[in-house]
């Protein structure tokens, strides 16, 4: 989308440039439970704040598919930034190559294009840094449980509400929150400025993993949202929500790139070669080579998975491709934490240590299986119906 001169293998390439130092900063972050504010100040000095952002507003002008290659390899250096960058590029791509793709009248496209003109504008040249905290813990679905409400006042709303798992607390520009209008069915997507007045973050932050995404509550208490604010026309998120769920799978590429991560951690640990191990080469053990291959049986598999799922993802999916994607979330994040595990009896006792970076992987690996709304039990419960019913 968006006529982009910059090529995937370029996006991933200016990743990889920065993966030494992301892969040093991890350490800090997750002792800290700090957010990766380094990180983010190089993505923006090399553009990719703005790789979802298409080519003509000034950004990279990544696909959905191209997004995964990049959030890949971001993970396989920081799995919490690659969850809090997903974020920010999820409304990217929500306002962007989703929207292109709904149904909208011409009053509803011409109104959307002012918006995420302005929007992006922001994104490009100002530095914005978005969040997206949608979770209320009422429900596991993507467009019910939202008690949040906006008021419709003067020139906008005034929003009350509580988001948990809040990413980026404290980071972000603006904080994308879905609300609903009292006495709407449908859903709104409006972003919250992070400096108004009734935000307030609350509550602490000392998690088993993934501590550098800072996801602590959101409270919000009449806060103003201007009419501009509102990144989708109303309904279109709901629309957008039923029509294109893939989006959903946008958390499983950092994931994937942690299980990439602890590949490339116990292959230098085997050759005897990873920064901070006591032993030498193990790669002679039998045993160990067997660890391996399961190691690396699991990560291609989630792979292949993953990408077929994305390159092949389409507008109103059919049950059959739904089956697909439910079955890529599910693998890619069960296969996480399985990788990570195996890699902790390869790499045996050493591998508990914190000098190494193995026990930072396993406890981050834990949690993809939760992260609403594709997590693993929803996956597995639409699985098992699928087909069975009408």
């Amino acid at each position: 989308m968006g006529n982009s001169t910059t090529t995937r293998a370029e996006m991933v390439g200016l990743v990889q440039a920065m993966g030494p130092a992301m892969k040093q900063r991890a350490v800090k972050y997750d002792l800290e439970a700090s957010f990766p504010f380094e990180n983010f100040a190089d993505f923006a000095a090399n553009g990719l704040m703005g790789v979802c952002v298409p080519a003509r507003y000034g950004g990279l002008g990544a696909s959905y598919a191209d997004y995964v290659r990049v959030s890949e390899e971001i993970g396989r250096h920081c799995g919490a930034t690659g969850l809090t960058f997903n974020m920010h590029n999820a409304t990217m791509l929500w306002c962007g190559e989703v929207s292109d793709l709904l149904d909208m009248t011409p009053e509803q496209r011409e109104q959307h294009e002012i918006t995420r003109t302005e929007m992006y504008r922001g994104v490009v040249e100002r530095g914005d840094i978005h969040s997206q905290p949608f979770s209320e813990g009422l429900a596991a679905g993507a467009t019910a449980g939202v008690a949040t409400k906006a008021v419709p006042v003067d020139g906008g709303w005034l929003v009350t509400g509580r988001k948990i798992f809040a990413s980026l607390s404290g980071a972000a520009t603006f904080y994308n929150v879905t609300c609903q209008v009292p006495g709407e069915d449908i859903i709104r997507l409006l972003g919250v400025p992070s400096n108004g007045d009734g935000v307030q973050i609350v509550d602490d932050w000392d998690p088993l993993g993934m501590r550098g995404t800072v996801s602590r509550t959101l409270l919000m208490n009449d806060v103003f949202v201007p009419h501009s604010n509102e990144w989708m026309p109303a309904g279109l998120y709901n629309q957008a929500a039923l029509r294109y769920p893939w989006l959903f799978l946008s958390l499983c590429p950092s994931y994937l790139g942690l299980t990439g991560g602890v590949i490339d951690a116990t292959r230098l640990y085997l050759r005897g070669e990873l920064p901070g191990q006591v032993a030498g080469s193990r790669r002679d053990h039998p045993i160990k080579q067997v660890g391996w291959a399961q190691m690396q049986l699991k990560h291609q598999q989630s792979r292949a998975m993953m990408y077929r799922a994305i390159d092949e993802a389409v507008l109103d999916p059919t049950q059959d491709e739904l089956v697909r994607g439910w079955a890529a979330a599910i693998t890619v994040m069960e296969h996480a934490a399985e990788v990570a595990s195996l890699a902790i009896k390869v790499c045996g006792g050493q591998s508990m240590q914190k000098n190494l970076p193995l026990e930072r992987l396993y406890r981050d690996s834990r949690l993809g299986s939760t992260m609403l709304p594709w997590s693993a039990e929803v996956c597995t419960e639409r699985l098992g119906t699928a087909g069975l019913f009408d």
